[in-house]
């Protein structure tokens, strides 16, 4: 199932990331860039620092001006984001072009990318629940807290990665369609931002 194969790419890449546990460390794809493998693991990689970037953002005591650096880079990062989950649908696109699509068949809510951009966004809530479950200094009522928060978000990824499995084999079968529509994300459009297009 590609669900599968997707979260252990997340949890592979989840590993890598928090070896050093730095947001500046070099980032090195394992995979082929004609994989697929190679999509995921990227997008994961940026939804995790991009976590990183969110902790620190909120330390109370930043300097401004390292919190305006820090702003413009979570920018980036979401428009990274976005442009890998155009990517990932792309190569579904390409993947199903072929396939014959049924008179009576619909459309879905959401691409199959941005379901599994959800997918990638859950495994880091799932390491991150994990470690506060297993904290040794916090109080039995915390630890307790998370273990049941921890309960619930697996079982939202096994539900989750049910749903996109069924997706992808409704649009393999022809009951399903793609329809992809690009984000046309404005505030970083020099032309669209009025504030940008101010500064030329």
């Amino acid at each position: 199932m590609f669900s599968s194969f997707a979260n252990r790419i997340f949890k592979e890449c989840i590993l890598k990331y928090h070896k050093i546990d730095t947001v500046d460390q070099p980032f090195e794809n394992p995979y082929p860039k004609d994989d697929i493998a190679h999509l995921l693991y990227r997008k994961n990689w940026i939804d995790t620092v991009q976590w990183h970037y969110e902790d620190i953002i909120r330390d109370p005591n930043i300097d401004p001006i390292a919190a305006l650096d820090l702003k413009r880079k979570i920018d980036a990062s979401n428009q990274d984001r976005t442009d890998l989950v155009e990517y990932i649908d792309s190569y579904f696109l390409k993947k199903y072009q072929s396939v014959e699509i049924k008179e009576n068949a619909t459309i879905n809510t959401e691409s199959p990318a941005w379901a599994i951009d959800r997918l990638s966004i859950l495994a880091l809530k799932i390491y991150h629940m994990q470690e506060e479950a297993d904290r040794r200094d916090a109080s039995k009522d915390h630890i307790e807290k998370c273990r049941q928060k921890l309960d619930v978000l697996l079982e939202q990824r096994k539900d989750l990665s049910t749903a996109i499995d069924q997706l992808l084999s409704d649009i393999e079968t022809g009951n399903k369609y793609m329809k992809v529509y690009k984000q046309m994300k404005m505030y970083n459009d020099d032309e669209l931002n009025p504030i940008l297009r101010g500064q030329k």
